[in-house]
């Protein structure tokens, strides 16, 4: 009875070496050291927790990883933009204006044009709210008032004097909208406050990256921003895709002539911002400065401007049916003259 007992405590006693193992090494203290640790892990953290210090580590973490993204987006961006000062060739096209007419509504307005720059510069022009010097539509900012501030996103309240230009007629109008902006994915939304003469008045800018130096890759084609940047060593240029879209919806659609001459004050303003933003875009690319430049602001003066073309296109109908009536009038004198002889 005695030996047994002994036994059966020699069995729950670990061996050492030599004399018997130590208890250090025994395989069930081993296979428990994992569930302890976690325990003593969890443990800890919830005490971090009651005492509010895992809550402040947790936003100094996030603050810190924050602030220095900032930097290397800023960076990222500079070195896209030294890609196009080291080759800003680059040849601007008209933009793609379509014009649809929903039942009930004036006009849905779909403008897109390719940008040679990158979309974050690109997005730094439309939503800076001093871009009334770049848009000249933009006659003055009445208020501005930020209603959300997410660091990446911005809700604000925007009431603007806004020109408009059509033909030999020109006015303003006051603008009251509300603009959401998101700079993940390069968009702003834009819907109107209040309702008055205009029932809706909405619509969204977005721009998209474009793979300007993409033949470098060829025969691979790539799909993101990080194989473009790896096919190309980090030295091929970024341009954008600008997209706007409008809808506009008076609270009584006028008939025609009215509703035609409407439209059409709407589709040059949308041509009008956006040919201002392919013109800001090429200052940048340049690096000319805006403010400063007189050589750009005459070339500014020297574009064709397409309202003064139709004015000067009708002056010239008039002018040259003017000289036909004359030569015909001449021409039936004449004849007249020597059939009486």
């Amino acid at each position: 009875m005695g030996e047994a007992e002994v036994r059966k405590a020699s069995v729950g006693t670990p061996k050492r070496k030599g004399n018997g193992t130590h208890k250090a090494f025994d395989p069930s203290f081993l296979a428990q050291l994992p569930n302890k640790l976690q325990d003593c892990i969890k443990s800890r953290l919830k005490n971090l927790v009651k005492d509010g210090k895992g809550e402040n580590l947790v936003r100094k973490e996030k603050g810190s990883s924050a602030s220095a993204a900032a930097p290397a987006l800023g960076i990222d961006l500079e070195r896209q933009l030294q890609a196009w000062r080291g080759n800003p060739a680059w040849t601007d096209q008209p933009p793609q204006i379509k014009v649809s007419v929903p039942r009930g509504s004036l006009c849905n307005l779909n403008a897109k044009v390719d940008i040679g720059l990158p979309p974050d510069a690109v997005y730094d022009i439309v939503t800076d709210p001093d871009n009334r010097r770049v848009f000249k539509n933009i006659k003055e900012v009445l208020s501005r008032r930020v209603l959300l501030d997410e660091g990446h996103r911005q809700v604000v309240d925007v009431e603007q004097a806004a020109i408009w230009k059509f033909l030999w007629w020109s006015g303003t109008i006051s603008v009251h909208v509300l603009v959401d902006q998101n700079r993940q994915d390069h968009s702003m939304n834009f819907k109107q406050v209040k309702t008055g003469f205009m029932k809706r008045f909405e619509g969204c800018w977005k721009v998209e990256p474009v793979f300007v130096d993409e033949a470098i890759c060829y025969p691979f084609k790539p799909k993101t921003l990080a194989e473009y940047c790896s096919c190309t060593g980090g030295k091929g240029r970024i341009g954008s895709k600008v997209s706007l879209e409008q809808l506009i919806q008076p609270a009584i659609v006028p008939p025609p002539p009215i509703s035609w001459y409407l439209r059409g004050i709407t589709t040059r303003t949308t041509e009008m911002i956006v040919n201002d933003l392919v013109a800001e875009a090429g200052r940048i690319r340049v690096g000319f400065d805006a403010e400063k430049c007189e050589d750009w602001s005459s070339y500014d003066e020297k574009q064709p401007d397409k309202s003064s073309n139709i004015k000067e296109r009708w002056a010239l109908h008039r002018r040259n049916a003017k000289k036909r009536h004359r030569k015909l009038l001449t021409a039936e004198r004449s004849s007249f003259g020597s059939s009486n002889s």
